[in-house]
């Protein structure tokens, strides 16, 4: 629960109205009949007050203590109750402190989120005080302050309800905005990946859709072998991401051209990767196109949690001699040229 006070400056407070009431105890001493059980009830109300303001932990009370400080009320209030004559000139004055300093208790426990056992507190006291306490009556709810108490914990009660209230209102509307800040955040890094893409398909086909100009959509064999290759590299940019660099665009496109065909393949295992060990990594990779003679080459990123970073596959095709020796068709299988494990951290 946060009200924009401090929570020490709350407890210091109601620390020094719990004490006002020991004072007043401590004031009257000479009324009750006997001192020792107000003692006792002061020992109770003390130690009772002392584990509610407890300044850490949850805001709201556990139900042992609640239960606790319920129970103290009940002790205290026998204990104070049963030494007091009501009937006596001038009344009791301040020797009924027992009925503020339950009061006060229950406020705090109203306070930290325990309503029912605070009403419950409230109700022992109007039933004890109308029904056991002699000579008082009904009167007795205004005199010995009752409805006092019962004032200050409904104004706890309605004040602590409304802050959770405004306290869960306020988290909401936080986590709201989170999604609306996150939600701001995706679309501009997707309107920014969409124009570095633009930008990056219109510098690679730039010179081919101007000689796709100039001969009018006459092309040679060759001019259309080409747009096939760049029809690859923009896939590359999509779908390889963060496995492109400069050498490796120009590996990948070398490759091709020999008629291998290259899958690059990106799913997010590198973005871990700072820029160092990107470029080591992307490096490696390229320098692993360039030396295989493979047909077939695949690239792909690790998950993250991996010690590889990429694995490379070149696969190789191989025909069956027999089978062309003797006029059969021609059965294709493929045999492992390339296997490599790139690293996340070079090895020492």
């Amino acid at each position: 629960m946060n009200i924009g006070v401090p929570r020490y400056l709350i407890v210091g407070m109601a620390a020094v109205f719990s004490a006002y009431h020991l004072v007043l105890a401590t004031y009257t001493i000479d009324i009750p009949r006997h001192p020792v059980p107000v003692y006792v009830a002061m020992g109770l109300y003390a130690l009772a007050s002392v584990i509610s303001l407890l300044p850490f932990g949850p805001v709201r009370m556990p139900i042992w203590m609640a239960a606790f400080n319920f129970g103290v009320v009940i002790v205290i209030t026998l204990l104070v109750a049963a030494e007091l004559d009501f009937a006596r000139p001038g009344g009791t004055g301040y020797a009924s402190w027992y009925v503020a300093a339950s009061g006060t208790l229950l406020t705090i426990t109203s306070t930290r989120g325990r309503h029912t056992f605070a009403w419950l507190g409230i109700g022992f006291l109007a039933v004890h005080t109308v029904a056991i306490v002699g000579n008082v009556g009904p009167a007795g709810l205004f005199s010995l302050g009752i409805v006092g108490s019962a004032s200050w914990v409904a104004v706890s009660h309605v004040l602590s309800t409304a802050i959770a209230k405004a306290t869960k209102d306020a988290q909401r509307f936080a986590i709201a905005e989170r999604e609306a800040t996150d939600w701001q955040a995706a679309q501009e890094a997707h309107v920014h990946e969409r124009q570095f893409r633009l930008g990056q398909t219109s510098a690679m086909a730039l010179a081919m859709l101007r000689q796709i100009q100039d001969s009018h959509g006459q092309l040679t064999d060759a001019q259309r072998q080409e747009c096939v290759h760049l029809e690859s590299a923009i896939r590359d940019e999509i779908r390889g991401r963060k496995l492109l660099n400069d050498a490796v665009r120009d590996e990948v496109m070398s490759a091709r051209r020999r008629g291998a065909t290259v899958t690059l393949l990106d799913e997010g295992g590198i973005d871990d990767l700072s820029t160092e060990e990107l470029e080591r990594v992307l490096n490696r990779l390229a320098l692993a196109i360039h030396e295989s003679n493979a047909d077939k080459v695949i690239a792909r990123t690790v998950p993250e949690g991996s010690d590889v970073a990429v694995t490379v596959v070149g696969l190789r095709s191989i025909a069956d001699r027999e089978s062309v020796a003797l006029g059969q068709d021609s059965l294709e299988e493929d045999e492992v040229d390339l296997w490599l494990e790139i690293p996340r951290v070079p090895a020492p």
